[in-house]
């Protein structure tokens, strides 16, 4: 565990830091990731020893509450901001939170322009789900040597703009195990075989929930089978509604232990008075 201070300045500790994740290349060592959506994912993937983090920037309060040592990047889509001077500012604004690497999928000028006022900056190599248009649907990349080269080209300009790691999506595991050793650019292999850095998946694909594909992409793996609980804690839930429902027509419910009655002796009192009550007002 390192002492350091992070990027706002606020002391602090981390598991891993930007130092230890570039000194990792060629160790033999892999890390693994994941990107807990809530508080009790959170909590589920430390308790499981996962290393590193990817999330929202507005996860960063809980991370740092729940999670405070974890290496944990954050950053944006490549629609939610319009202007270069937009997204470098949510870049520091990630930073202040806690964040430890920004991740983009902007132009080399931007990554360029974060690089260089010492942000670590992220950012995304292969099947970029997002530019999907471009390549005429979700697919593999570098499957061919000339994919594969152009794969490299990029990866190698964006090390010349200072782009610290990268996402590597889908990439022929052949590819990245060529070129991993010959950049200094730190890299999340999700579906592009164990040679990257760390390996990344999402936290839905580990435990076997509902994918937002039909049917869950070539890279997931289920480890467990969280959709069967949660499609039981539905089916439950739906029952228990439907009984309630139900009884309360029949004019069943609520049942005698549910409800409070008066003390001895008091429903008599209650109901004489009620006899005997005329308005004050008339």
């Amino acid at each position: 565990m390192k002492k350091i201070y992070d990027f706002s300045r606020t002391a602090a500790h981390r598991n891993y830091t930007v130092a230890d994740l570039k000194a990792l290349k060629g160790s033999g060592t892999t890390l693994s990731m994941s990107n807990p959506a809530d508080r009790d994912q959170i909590v589920a993937c430390v308790e499981a020893g996962i290393d590193l983090f990817v999330v929202g920037t507005d996860q960063m309060e809980d991370i740092r509450e729940l999670a405070p040592t974890h290496f944990t990047g954050a950053g944006s889509s490549w629609s939610q901001f319009g202007s270069d001077d937009e997204i470098v500012a949510h870049a520091f604004e990630a930073m202040r939170r806690g964040a430890d690497m920004y991740y983009t999928l902007r132009s080399f000028d931007v990554m360029e322009r974060m690089a260089r006022e010492g942000i670590p900056v992220q950012s995304h190599i292969g099947l970029i789900p997002t530019f999907s248009h471009h390549y005429g649907g979700l697919r593999a990349f570098g499957r061919n040597a000339d994919e594969a080269m152009q794969v490299w080209k990029t990866l190698k300009r964006m090390e010349d703009v200072g782009v610290f790691a990268v996402e590597v999506e889908c990439l022929a595991e052949e590819v990245l195990a060529a070129v991993n050793d010959k950049t200094s650019v730190v890299t999340f292999s999700l579906g592009s075989g164990n040679s990257g850095d760390a390996v990344f998946s999402f936290v839905a694909d580990i435990c076997g929930e509902a994918s937002e594909e039909d049917k869950p992409p070539k890279h997931a793996h289920a480890f467990g089978n969280v959709g069967r609980l949660h499609r039981q804690i539905h089916e439950e839930r739906v029952s228990a509604l439907n009984e309630f429902h139900r009884e309360v027509a029949a004019g069943q419910f609520p049942y005698a232990p549910t409800n409070i009655g008066m003390h001895a002796g008091e429903q008599e009192k209650f109901l004489e008075a009620l006899d005997k009550w005329m308005p004050t007002h008339q």
